[in-house]
């Protein structure tokens, strides 16, 4: 597997890009390098990063943030990019656009501290909710159609942690990839977000918020936990059977679109 340092993209102002390229499925493919990219907010990314992703191949830019995070924040994008909405939900339930764009506390059902809760209940919310049926198989049209070689596709939402987490759960899955590599590949944004997470949460404590408890709640609003994936995971479960079953069911990819996917993503 590539380390760290080559699975996150070296930006100036993009945060948590990631190669989705060299994880191995359970029958020994591997997926392709420079075929697919999972990421944070576009909005902020300069000229050379911009640059950088033309080179790299950029063609298709997925984005499942809801219109009013579009509204504030619209994506920047290399010339000759196809942009294609896919709101996962009607408004970001993550919050992490408030958290990053006012630099405020958001009052999570009048409790600034049940970071933690409101998560888990967004991570239900991802898997029951008809919206973000609706914008994964949105994703999974266009991932069907990144057919030339070496175009990338890109998906993101605002912190690229929770509906870019579970759009690349159902990618990986969908190629074979084990549930293991798919939890590393999940948990990987602590560290790819680690430094724009701590620069939060000290601008943060220089606008006076000190309380512990908040504190913790905002970073459980920035961060994953295997807690969250393990919800969706135990939703899926209960009310579907599985997640294979889930997504040829309830996202409707066929078996036949699964054998093109794995014909486009892997070697």
């Amino acid at each position: 597997m590539a380390n760290d340092n080559e699975r996150v993209l070296n930006l100036e102002k993009g945060v948590n890009f990631r190669e989705l390229g060299g994880y191995k499925t359970a029958d020994g493919r591997t997926v392709k390098y420079h075929k697919i990219l999972r990421s944070a907010g576009l909005a902020d990314l300069t000229d050379n990063d911009l640059n950088y992703l033309k080179d790299y191949g950029l063609k298709i830019d997925v984005d499942f943030r809801s219109k009013a995070e579009i509204d504030q924040k619209p994506d920047k994008r290399p010339e000759g990019v196809r942009y294609v909405w896919a709101p996962v939900f009607q408004e970001d339930e993550t919050k992490a656009s408030e958290v990053q764009n006012e630099g405020y506390i958001p009052e999570i059902g009048s409790d600034p501290t049940n970071g933690y809760e409101h998560m888990i209940a967004v991570y239900r919310d991802v898997i029951i909710g008809d919206t973000a049926k609706v914008a994964y198989r949105k994703f999974f049209n266009q991932l069907l159609l990144n057919t030339g070689d070496d175009n990338v596709l890109i998906f993101h939402c605002s912190a690229g942690k929770d509906r870019t987490g579970m759009g690349a759960v159902f990618f990986l899955t969908a190629l074979g990839v084990p549930f293991e590599t798919i939890k590393e590949d999940y948990l990987l944004t602590n560290v790819a977000n680690k430094e724009f997470v701590d620069n939060l949460l000290e601008m943060l404590n220089k606008k006076g918020y000190t309380d512990p408890d908040v504190i913790n709640s905002v970073k459980d609003l920035m961060t994953v936990h295997y807690n969250y994936l393990a919800t969706a995971m135990k939703t899926i479960d209960k009310k579907y059977g599985n997640i294979n079953n889930y997504i040829k069911k309830e996202l409707k990819v066929s078996s036949s679109e699964i054998t093109t996917l794995k014909k486009i993503y892997l070697e």
